[in-house]
């Protein structure tokens, strides 16, 4: 009965690790309901056999983070700096630690007169940085822009094939990942000004979610007591030799 309570001690703590580790991302996702282009965070669970000695065994979880790249809503905000991409693809982002992607378009302008996001990475157009240098931002829906009329460049949209082959890097860049198929120009979409995209985080789901991990985690709690509670009672009652 001890190895078997034992062993039911092992998948309890290991299902409250893995619920750990969803309740982290769903309070990571509610975190960032505000913060445009954020693309939210789920996990999959699932089990496998592997073996634990050479007669024996057991069921082990596992767990993987998988980023959601669904579309969110554009939001309207009259600056004429803040950019939607409506179907595929990424802006282009020049950092110190190299080009970035990202689906968050609420740009400034610098000190120099170049097109930045909020942390003063370069928003790059199909001819390197982009520089603004008059006062009346416009676009096109295919992502050219214009200064007070004159030419400021185009946006230099790109398109992945596979999105598993991009991983983030803090909360709205991404990164392609070592040896991943490499960008390519995106074709499928239109850039819209004065929106911004939203994170595409459903309050009450996350909420809803959140509720269910917590109670989740309680019932193995209440499994580990009881598991518990039977192994003392094993020890101090019928593990008791008669004197």
């Amino acid at each position: 009965m001890f190895i078997q309570n034992r062993l039911g001690l092992i998948e309890s703590t290991e299902s409250m690790l893995a619920q750990s580790q969803r309740l982290n991302q769903v309070t990571n996702n509610l975190a960032n309901v505000d913060t445009p282009g954020y693309k939210k965070e789920d996990i999959t669970f699932w089990e496998m056999l592997y073996t634990t000695n050479q007669n024996r065994q057991r069921v082990g979880k596992a767990l993987k983070i998988i980023t959601n790249q669904q579309e969110g809503s554009a939001k309207n905000t009259g600056n004429q700096l803040d950019f939607a991409i409506s179907g595929d693809g990424f802006f282009k982002l020049q950092t110190p630690e190299g080009i970035r992607y990202s689906r968050a378009g609420n740009f400034l302008i610098n000190n120099q007169g170049q097109l930045v996001n909020p942390a003063g990475h370069l928003v790059l157009g199909t001819g390197g940085p982009i520089v603004i240098t008059g006062n009346e931002v416009a676009v096109a829906q295919n992502g050219s822009l214009s200064a007070d009329g004159i030419n400021a460049g185009q946006f230099d949209i790109v398109f992945f094939n596979d999105l598993t082959g991009i991983e983030k890097e803090g909360t709205n860049l991404f990164r392609l990942k070592e040896g991943e198929t490499q960008e390519e120009p995106a074709t499928n979409f239109s850039v819209k000004q004065g929106f911004v995209e939203s994170a595409n985080v459903t309050l009450v789901t996350e909420m809803t979610t959140m509720l269910d991990l917590h109670r989740a985690y309680e019932t193995q709690q209440k499994v580990i007591i009881t598991f518990d509670e039977m192994d003392s009672k094993a020890i101090n009652s019928v593990g008791k030799l008669a004197i």
